[in-house]
This record gives C-alpha cells, sequence and structure tokens, in this order.
C-alpha cells in the first residue's frame, strides 16, 4: 500500500509564497500522473496541477502562471511551489497518485480517480 504524506501548509498573507510536498512511500519514477488537488468545506474537490512519467505539467485556470507542480524522483517527492497566493487559494491540499494508466482519463487537472490520496494539509491566505 502506497502512502502519501503532504506538509508545507500554513497561514500566509495574499501575496506570499507557500511550497508544499507530499512524500510517498513508493518509487515514483516510473508514476503515469501525480497531482496536487484542493477542497473548500462544502464544495467538491477541484484539481489544481498535475505531472506525468514524463514531467508534462497541467494546471487548471487560476494555477497558471502562479504555481509549479514538480517531482524529485530520487527522494520520491511532489511539490507545489504556489506564489502570489490570494484568499481563494485557501483550502485543503491534497496530493494524489495514479502508478498506472488504468484506461480513464488522461493525467490531467480534470483527472479525479486516483489510486492514493494523502490525508491533506491545510492551507489558510489572509487579505
Amino acid at each position: 500500500q502506497v502512502q502519501l504524506v503532504e506538509s508545507g501548509g500554513g497561514s500566509v498573507q495574499a501575496g506570499g509564497s507557500l511550497r508544499l510536498s507530499c512524500s510517498v512511500s513508493g518509487d515514483i519514477s516510473n508514476y503515469y500522473c501525480m497531482g496536487w488537488y484542493r477542497q473548500i468545506p462544502g464544495k467538491a474537490r477541484e484539481g489544481i496541477a498535475t505531472i506525468d512519467k514524463g514531467d508534462a505539467r497541467s494546471y487548471r485556470g487560476p494555477a497558471k502562471g502562479r504555481f509549479t507542480v514538480s517531482k524529485d524522483n530520487a527522494k520520491n517527492i511532489l511539490y507545489l511551489d504556489m506564489n502570489d497566493l490570494t484568499p481563494s487559494d485557501s483550502g485543503t491540499y491534497y496530493c494524489a497518485a495514479l502508478p498506472e494508466f488504468d484506461g480513464g482519463a488522461w493525467c490531467g487537472p480534470g483527472r479525479y480517480t486516483m489510486d492514493y490520496w494523502g490525508k491533506g494539509t491545510l492551507v489558510t491566505i489572509s487579505s
């Protein structure tokens, strides 16, 4: 069973930056897809950014130009660098992994069926 553990959340003022990390218990170097998702209380979870086995990155609209998803295959860590944060970026951020393509949607923020999920890290942006 693969385990994902997020860290790096916290409270920052608008305009600030945060780096989220997701430590994975498995070897992520050949994982088909990994991603970051956010959930706000009372709302559905939404995709933020994904990165595939070939390091192709995809972002949901508001994240483009401000967020960067990356991974360190040697350390088995997924990152999300977030800049120019606004209160609308607040929420619980989850990392997720899909080690092998299952014939479903391609890797991208619109893909929600992932095999493994972390428990989340809370991000709060104040104005």
